[in-house]
């Protein structure tokens, strides 16, 4: 079956960059999606509410603001792991998580989010990431 887009399709906000760029299509688009919503979920923030740009004619959203806000306080000078995680990690969860556990699923998603489609995972590394054991 060969199958063939006609025009941009998804939600905006969690659309990969190649969407937009006009890149061929693989499943590092799905990838990039899955990091998106695990984004959200951690800091319980809206990738359309934090600084996305519209970019071209398409009208769509990045999500670019969330990544950038998360990746800079991943990267900030904090001494300790724990000060960043409590930092992004949604009010509602803080207290009720594994940090470490926390810390790992923050790690996987911007690995998802890299705008190289070649630098992100394939869905079952993001697994073989995630599982305490060995895939079968």
């Amino acid at each position: 079956m060969n199958l063939s887009f006609s025009r941009v399709r998804g939600t905006r906000g969690y659309m990969a960059p190649e969407w937009i760029s006009n890149l061929p299509i693989t499943s590092k688009v799905d990838v990039n999606s899955y990091g998106v919503v695990v984004m959200e979920m951690v800091t319980g923030k809206s990738p359309m509410t934090m600084g996305g740009q519209v970019s071209g004619n398409t009208g769509e959203t990045e999500h670019r603001g969330l990544v950038k806000w998360v990746r800079e306080k991943t990267n900030g000078d904090h001494g300790q792991k724990e000060l960043w995680l409590e930092e992004i990690i949604d009010p509602v969860m803080k207290g009720k998580c594994d940090l470490r556990k926390m810390e790992i699923l923050v790690q996987v998603a911007l690995e998802c989010l890299e705008e190289d489609k070649d630098a992100r995972p394939t869905m079952r590394q993001v697994i073989e990431r995630l599982l305490p054991g060995p895939l079968k």
